[in-house]
């Protein structure tokens, strides 16, 4: 019988000099589930991540962007016009603190889609972005790619 953890020789933290740094896992295009707030249990994918603290927010905090609104169920004998109604999606952008945030094993390859172009220093362009985000997700929802995170989370 060995004594030996199975664990052993596998563990996540990084020993560079001495320091103990844990594997960096939040990366822009990781799907995450929010888990507190107002969009507590809805899917987001993160835009870009900040692991020191700033004047604003003094924690760890990643900007994402994520689905408030799923698309619905269509069936067949629906009309064009119901389907594309049943399948918009309403988007959301939000500063989330690392705490509140679960990371899921998915990723996302939106690093062109959304590099620079997502900003929530002001209102305008917090509404700009968001409309970039609708139609990036909706672009990926209609060609059928990540049909995952286009779904409904089940609890």
């Amino acid at each position: 019988v060995s004594t030996q953890s199975t664990w052993e020789g596998k563990d996540p933290r990084i020993h560079l000099r001495g320091v103990v740094r844990m594997v960096k896992i939040l990366k822009p295009g990781k799907v995450v589930i929010v888990l507190q707030g107002r969009f507590a249990g809805r899917k987001a994918v993160v835009v870009q991540t900040s692991d020191a603290a700033s004047k604003e927010r003094h924690f760890a905090h990643a900007l994402v962007a994520g689905i408030d609104k799923y698309p619905r169920k269509v069936h067949k004998h629906m009309s064009k016009k119901q389907i594309a109604v049943r399948s918009r999606i309403r988007p959301f952008i939000r500063v989330i603190n690392h705490m509140h945030i679960l990371p899921t094993r998915y990723n996302m390859d939106l690093a062109t889609d959304f590099k620079g172009k997502i900003s929530t220093s002001e209102p305008s362009k917090k509404v700009a972005s968001k409309k970039h985000v609708r139609k990036v997700f909706q672009e990926r929802y209609n060609a059928g790619k990540n049909k995952w995170f286009f779904q409904k989370p089940r609890f």
